[in-house]
């Protein structure tokens, strides 16, 4: 299906590596030209980009609102316009409440919730005056339970889903969309620090048993920012997590949940009472 995004304009950022890489890549493929911002662009992923479409790298470091500033006004420039705006920046700090730090919380809340909010005012700006743009803020699953050490981190993804929430509100009568996109259990630098323990632990809370890849969020990504396909969406929030929000309390294995649902040996039409 055509999402009709060919020939827009894009800018995303925490697009160096992961889920932004993967969206931008997403994009490229229907058409779109991107400009990936980065503190550390890979080029070299970025050239891959190019040669199947158009994709261009900024180096910006969006903890620093003049930097932000700056990004937008040089992706605008580079791209001749701006007609969709992802927002993925973002980083972790895991602290327990006795070493909890103000160098980790300023770091953490500049980066996934101040960047977000400069960069959307710069974004909306051009996009109300051209009466038209899409905007994706990519969330957390953290919301969903309450893990030890996530304080800053969790705290920083809540004040970003409630301004997510205000900026649809307040963006609606421009008919400009704004939703989010909340990934579950995936396979990116993020949690690449992790001990194998623990990401066996979270898999085992997935229904579907696995970590996702990053590529596995892209088509939803192009749904979401599409005013083709989602002209009467916005402030949602769209989960990719494998059903991991719902956290599902059967002690069974799954060979049990499986027969609860599997056709008998000698039925004739095993879902008939």
């Amino acid at each position: 299906m055509d999402a009709g995004l060919s020939g827009r304009n894009a800018l995303v950022t925490g697009g160096g590596s992961g889920i932004g890489f993967a969206i931008a890549e997403a994009l490229v493929a229907e058409g779109v030209r991107v400009v990936i911002a980065s503190r550390n662009p890979n080029q070299e992923a970025v050239e891959r980009l190019r040669r199947g479409g158009s994709a261009f790298s900024i180096r910006a470091d969006v903890r620093n609102e003049a930097e932000v500033v700056r990004m937008v006004s040089e992706a605008e420039a580079v791209l001749g316009g701006l007609d969709l705006f992802v927002n993925c920046a973002a980083v972790a700090h895991h602290q327990p409440i006795t070493r909890w730090s103000m160098d980790a919380w300023r770091s953490t809340i500049d980066t996934n919730v101040t960047a977000s909010i400069v960069a959307c005012r710069e974004v909306s700006r051009t996009f109300i005056r051209q009466g038209r743009g899409s905007i994706l803020i990519v969330g957390s699953t953290t919301l969903s339970a309450a893990l030890p050490q996530e304080t800053s981190y969790r705290a920083s993804k809540a004040a970003l889903k409630a301004h997510m929430e205000v900026l649809a509100v307040e963006l609606a009568p421009f008919e400009i969309r704004v939703n989010m996109l909340t990934p579950g259990a995936f396979d990116t630098p993020l949690v690449a620090s992790a001990k194998p323990e623990q990401r066996h632990f979270v898999i085992a809370q997935v229904p579907v048993r696995r970590e996702a890849e990053p590529v596995e969020l892209g088509a939803t990504a192009v749904l979401l920012l599409s005013d083709r396909l989602s002209p009467y969406t916005t402030g949602a929030e769209f989960r990719v997590d494998g059903g991991l929000s719902l956290r599902p309390m059967f002690g069974g294995t799954d060979t049990e949940l499986r027969r609860l649902n599997e056709p008998g040996p000698n039925q004739v039409d095993p879902w008939r009472d």
